[in-house]
């Protein structure tokens, strides 16, 4: 309690401090605030994503936002931020390197995101049953089924089927596990198979009538929600555009720019060359259903938006995208802030106007149409935006010089 009252009295002054000035020009980084905000709501890590208190779930937005916080506590010199999220996991992986509630033999590419924070805990810590994880994640990605050109299968229960959300929750991790594991034949096997899952899922869901990428396909052409002749699903999902562009910088980041990830950096650049034509020319943010702007029912979306201007702002950085964009990308940061971001009375800041979910099929026969994306509960502080905000802030603080 002790703890809680500190944060929240440390957000309070950084509140104060900020003046009437643009909440993006806080003295305070919106990553750091962001972070201890998210920390004051929920003390206990696996209350992330509205988890009931005593209860732990191996959970992809869990592990998102929990990485997020750490690169912001390694960025800020903030032990507190590692130290929450290190407790997330010395909970949930056992000491034989079990992991609760976890499951191979559900092939579920979302229960390989939240590993990713392992590489860094197993270095600072040497706990083998954090290595052991590692290599159980692996091993999962080595037995994933596969369609007939290689595509994972999203998940044991939607076969045949790539989603583009599953881009991100995958190939990151596979990509550092290659990089710190993997040598000679075996590497490059990998990498090949990265930059494979890449181009395979952009060859299957880009829509040449818009210029963007749609939420799913499905290579069987069964499923209810699908083209009979494309396989496509019917729209362009904001949130789900946003997981592909970040997927490839941070891929990227492990593997980096040469002649093998060239195919990934053309899709980065096709897909920033488009993302303008679909902006809400006032605010400069995207719609929940990326491909109808302005449609009645549409809203501008959050989390989706956020995800596009943090992979522009790392994408610049690395050189992933033309140093030109670097203007245009602290600006849409600007814009983020200005539309999405709000000072509470309490001192701590919230994201709205998140959708809370959506996907295509399973038990809610979830049908991919303008009118189911627009039918999803809209919330705030979902931690599909949580994170890429933070790492979003991260980024802009680099680029004004301050860290």
């Amino acid at each position: 309690m002790k703890r809680l009252l500190i944060a929240v009295a440390v957000l309070g002054m950084a509140a104060c401090s900020s003046g009437s000035g643009a909440l993006y020009d806080s003295p305070v980084s919106l990553a750091v605030r962001m972070a201890e905000s998210e920390i004051a709501r929920n003390p206990s890590p696996a209350m992330l994503d509205g988890i009931p208190a005593g209860k732990v779930k191996w959970n992809y937005t869990t592990g998102l936002e929990l990485l997020a916080i750490r690169d912001a506590g390694e960025a800020w010199n903030r032990p507190d931020f590692i130290a929450y999220a290190d407790r997330y996991y010395d909970t949930i992986v056992q000491a034989d390197g079990s992991v609760l509630t976890y499951s191979r033999a559900k092939y579920n590419l979302d229960h390989i995101c939240p590993g990713r924070a392992l590489f860094s805990l197993y270095n600072r810590t040497g706990e083998q049953r954090y290595a052991q994880v590692l290599d159980t994640l692996y091993a999962q990605l080595r037995a994933q089924p596969r369609n007939f050109d290689g595509g994972f299968w999203h998940k044991a229960v939607y076969p045949h089927q790539m989603w583009l959300d599953g881009l991100y929750m995958a190939e990151p991790f596979y990509a550092e596990y290659a990089m710190t594991h993997l040598t000679g034949a075996a590497l490059d096997d990998a990498v090949a198979d990265i930059v494979n899952q890449f181009v395979t899922v952009g060859k299957h869901t880009w829509d040449p009538a818009t210029g963007l990428y749609r939420h799913a396909y499905d290579d069987s052409r069964e499923m209810f929600w699908c083209d009979s002749i494309s396989g496509q699903s019917a729209h362009a999902w904001c949130r789900a555009m946003g997981w592909y562009a970040m997927a490839i910088v941070e891929t990227m980041q492990y593997l980096g720019k040469n002649d093998a990830t060239r195919p990934m950096q053309a899709i980065l650049e096709r897909i920033y060359d488009v993302l303008p034509k679909y902006a809400d020319p006032r605010t400069g943010m995207w719609y929940q259903v990326l491909d109808q702007p302005g449609r009645e029912g549409n809203y501008l979306e959050s989390t989706g938006s956020v995800m596009f201007v943090y992979a522009q702002l790392k994408a610049v950085r690395l050189g992933y995208l033309p140093e030109e964009m670097r203007e245009e990308a602290l600006h849409r940061y600007e814009q983020f802030v200005d539309r999405f971001i709000r000072e509470n009375a309490d001192g701590t800041i919230s994201m709205t106007d998140c959708c809370a979910v959506a996907g295509l099929g399973g038990k809610q026969r979830r049908s991919g149409t303008f009118e189911y994306y627009i039918s999803e509960p809209v919330i705030e502080n979902d931690c599909k935006g949580v994170g890429p905000f933070i790492w979003a802030s991260l980024e802009y603080d680099r680029a004004k010089g301050r860290l």
